[in-house]
């Protein structure tokens, strides 16, 4: 099984939309950009937001048994993914690679 790196990419930040719908919390996002997980075996690294896992897992179960090439052609590296977290209020974009 392969292993899988994912880098958090870019954060974004939609404070119109949670001055408008969000509840104040503390502590929303732990991440930051630059910040690097390894999978193995595809199991969520520790330290990996659990909500973020829900999201960027079923691409890092299918880079690690093998699958590239996502929606034909979508990403230059074949053994690769970009996924955002389902965060509405702040995204965070992940690049996923197999690594050796």
């Amino acid at each position: 099984m392969n292993k899988v790196k994912i880098t958090v990419m870019k954060m974004a930040c939609y404070k119109d939309l949670m001055d408008h719908y969000e509840n104040p919390i503390e502590h929303a996002c732990e991440m930051k950009v630059g910040q690097e997980f390894i999978s193995i075996n595809a199991n969520q690294p520790e330290g990996f937001c659990d909500s973020a896992w829900g999201s960027v897992y079923p691409f890092v179960m299918a880079l690690s048994h093998g699958a590239e090439n996502f929606y034909d052609g979508w990403m230059k590296n074949k053994k690769s993914a970009m996924i955002s977290c389902n965060d509405g209020f702040r995204p965070v974009s992940f690049y996923l690679e197999v690594i050796e």
